[in-house]
């Protein structure tokens, strides 16, 4: 199957720019699209950037022009650039792999992260 690991968050002024990595490994051929969602204490998840397999991307509204997703074929990581960085976006940080794998039967998940806290001061 496939594993997610998030790394990079931490403190950050406003303003100020972080790189979130999500690092894949497992059956990283079937994954259809990694995504990052977030979550604000006492708020509802968000999903805020994904990057399909074909490298087509999107963002929620509140992160465009500021976040950008991006990917290393090589490597299995898909990365999370984060500029002028605002107190909203403090949040938990999460990446989430969706795969599918066809062997003698199909199977088909997604895979979450541990999460990563991402924190803005003012």
């Amino acid at each position: 199957q496939v594993q997610v690991v998030e790394s990079g968050g931490g403190l950050v002024q406003a303003g100020g720019s972080l790189r979130l990595s999500c690092s894949a490994s497992g059956s990283t051929f079937g994954i259809n699209a990694i995504e990052w969602y977030r979550q604000a204490l006492g708020k509802q998840r968000e999903l805020v950037a994904i990057i399909r397999k074909s490298g087509t991307t999107n963002y929620a509204d509140s992160v465009k022009g500021r976040f950008t997703i991006s990917r290393d074929n090589a490597k299995d990581i898909v990365y999370l650039q984060m500029n002028n960085l605002k107190f909203e976006d403090t949040a938990v940080y999460t990446c989430a792999a969706d795969y599918t794998i066809i062997g003698n039967e199909v199977v088909a998940g997604r895979a979450w992260g541990q999460g990563t806290q991402v924190t803005v001061s003012s």
